[in-house]
């Protein structure tokens, strides 16, 4: 399998080879789809909270008497069959969305992520991105030569100088290759590997 190298000014300068079982892997769905709501799940956090029976403000007051009124027997006002009631079974900031992935089926569905991209011919390598000054038109002007609307660039390591030049770029992500995630591969139109970016993604993905 070989990938294109992309010059500056966006020019195909020649291809390299790399390893078929991270970029030549079959495409599965079902595998993809699972390591994306995996992904969001656990980025998920609780951020709703409902009160139960104990915790809204009602008299602890019997109603009504048990016997001889006619009516459904009754024990207090929070019951959660009354209106204003506590919830059943009420959501709680604590409560937890996290869904595990083993390292297999995570390694197997990223491949197939990379191998799609790669057979789409949206994936190319480029060189180390660096501006030298924290400036968002000195970035824009080196990385002129990439097609795109949205564009994901993956680095071996992100500086302060390119973090901070990044930031009001539109649709451009910068991500280091540790934090590669399956949501921005997949949102992207193209997506710009550093060599040694690339080399670190082949060893945690073989």
């Amino acid at each position: 399998m070989e990938l294109k190298f992309l010059d500056k000014k966006g020019v195909i300068t020649e291809s390299r080879k790399v390893l078929e079982s991270v970029f030549s892997r079959d495409y599965s769905g079902a595998l993809v789809h699972q390591l994306v709501e995996s992904y969001r799940s656990n980025g998920r956090g609780g951020n709703r909270a409902q009160k139960n029976r104990s915790s809204v403000r009602f008299s602890t007051r019997k109603p009504w008497k048990q016997k001889g009124t006619g009516r459904a027997r009754a024990g207090r006002a929070s019951s959660p069959l009354w209106r204003s009631g506590g919830v059943t079974f009420p959501s709680s900031p604590e409560e937890n969305f996290s869904k595990r992935m083993n390292k297999k089926m995570y390694k197997a569905a990223m491949q197939c992520i990379f191998s799609q991209l790669a057979r789409e011919e949206r994936l190319f390598i480029i060189d180390e991105p660096s501006v030298a000054k924290p400036k968002t038109k000195e970035l824009i002007q080196e990385l002129k030569g990439y097609k795109g609307e949205r564009r994901l660039i993956i680095s071996r390591d992100i500086g302060d100088m390119l973090e901070l030049a990044s930031r009001n770029v539109r649709d451009l992500k910068i991500l280091c290759s540790g934090r590669v995630d399956p949501l921005s591969l997949l949102n992207a139109d193209f997506t710009y590997v550093s060599e040694k970016a690339l080399k670190n993604i082949e060893e945690r993905l073989a």
